[in-house]
């Protein structure tokens, strides 16, 4: 792995800053027709989803609340254990609101599949999901993906919030690790 000028490592890149701002712009346009009089909860799952949500509720200029959540399923490995974890709940009461969901990635499904069957229990007026990244080549859990940033390929992507054992979250592009 080679080290750019400022001791941070270069990958290749995939998504660079002007297509990841113009997603953006688009999933906010896409949002805001959606939710402008729904005044929803924006579920963000920590940690991954912080940049791309951030960048997300800049663009959104109608009433809205934001929680997050927190949950895991890779560990320090570049796959799913299979197993999800819950390590922060919503406080928020979530019975009759409007729910959007926000990911950095869909990988397998497992996650927001848990994810969703907690969010269910709560009693929701609705439930959608946003994710900055799509995998649907690995995809096991059935999903229904309202928004989409971007569909990736089957690599281990990082950058813009998307880590490897907790590093590169703050890289400005998507890259992916080679093999």
């Amino acid at each position: 792995m080679a080290l750019a000028m400022n001791n941070t490592p270069e990958f290749p890149v995939l998504i660079d800053k002007k297509k990841i701002d113009a997603a953006v712009r688009r999933l906010a346009a896409e949002i805001s027709r959606d939710y402008r009089d729904k005044n929803p909860v924006l579920l963000g799952v920590l940690k991954g989803s912080f940049i791309f949500m951030a960048d997300l509720v800049r663009q959104l200029d109608f009433p809205l609340e934001i929680e997050f959540i927190r949950l895991f399923s890779y560990g320090g490995g570049t796959h799913s254990s299979g197993s999800v974890k819950m390590a922060r709940g919503v406080p928020l009461k979530l019975k009759g609101r409007h729910v959007l969901v926000v990911e950095d990635i869909i990988d397998t499904g497992f996650t927001l599949a848990h994810l969703l069957h907690y969010l269910k229990e709560k009693e929701p007026a609705s439930v959608k999901l946003c994710a900055f990244t799509d995998k649907p080549s690995r995809r096991v859990a059935v999903l229904n993906v309202d928004y989409v940033g971007f569909t990736v390929p089957d690599k281990f992507v990082v950058g813009y919030g998307l880590d490897y054992a907790e590093k590169y979250r703050n890289l400005p592009e998507v890259s992916y690790l080679e093999d």
